[in-house]
């Protein structure tokens, strides 16, 4: 069902793929129902890495950093859902099996959250390869990021080998996750005050 290399090649193989047709995201989901999730829950954090590049762009107006900035929000709250949807698949996947095993020691992170930290590690590495390999730049700028890549690799490689270790651990019954709730409040205008007290101003006009 998990395999930490299988995701790791699909966050690079999407990856690349999207950079070099940013429309093909439904081409290069795979079959596997599974996959299909990892790679969408990966969309959304490719989506919200290049939203964010267009806050920092030089002389954006106010109009459009504000468009931006709700932007972030809506695909952040995406990804978050996203991630909970891998946990939440996985775990009606082991229920049958009568797993995670309520005894065993719980793991701090669940498995959603460790693929969406891997995602991110797959946008740093193609991000910064692109770096590494640029023409037009001050000296050092290269060596930089090549030793940037060495650090970034050997962090995928250290969190790939820890989520097969507790996927593996959980299947024998010796290690144990939990579905938790981002339960975000900026989104929502029940729980916003910038929101609700606005509305409610506005109401009272």
């Amino acid at each position: 069902m998990l395999s930490a290399d299988a995701i790791v090649k699909l966050h690079d193989e999407t990856t690349t793929a999207w950079h070099a047709l940013p429309e093909s995201a439904e081409d290069s989901v795979p079959a596997d129902s599974w996959l299909a999730r990892v790679a969408r829950q990966h969309r959304a954090n490719f989506d919200l890495w290049h939203i964010e590049d267009e806050a920092r762009t030089p002389g954006a107006t106010d109009a459009h950093l504000a468009d931006v900035k709700r932007r972030i929000d809506r695909t952040n709250q995406l990804r978050n859902d996203l991630a909970e949807d891998l946990d939440r698949t996985l775990l009606d996947w082991l229920a049958p099996q009568r797993l995670p095993a309520e005894e065993a020691p719980q793991h701090s992170e669940s498995p959603g959250l460790i693929i969406d930290r891997l995602s991110i590690l797959a946008l740093k590495l193609y991000h910064t390869r692109e770096e590494a390999n640029r023409t037009d730049c001050a000296p050092g700028h290269a060596d930089r990021n090549i030793a940037r890549l060495g650090i970034l690799t050997e962090q995928r490689a250290d969190l790939a080998r820890c989520l097969d270790l507790m996927w593996r651990e959980t299947l024998a019954g010796t290690r144990r996750f939990k579905l938790y709730r981002q339960l975000k409040m900026y989104n929502d205008p029940t729980l916003n005050p910038a929101i609700y007290r606005n509305l409610q101003s506005e109401r009272g006009r």
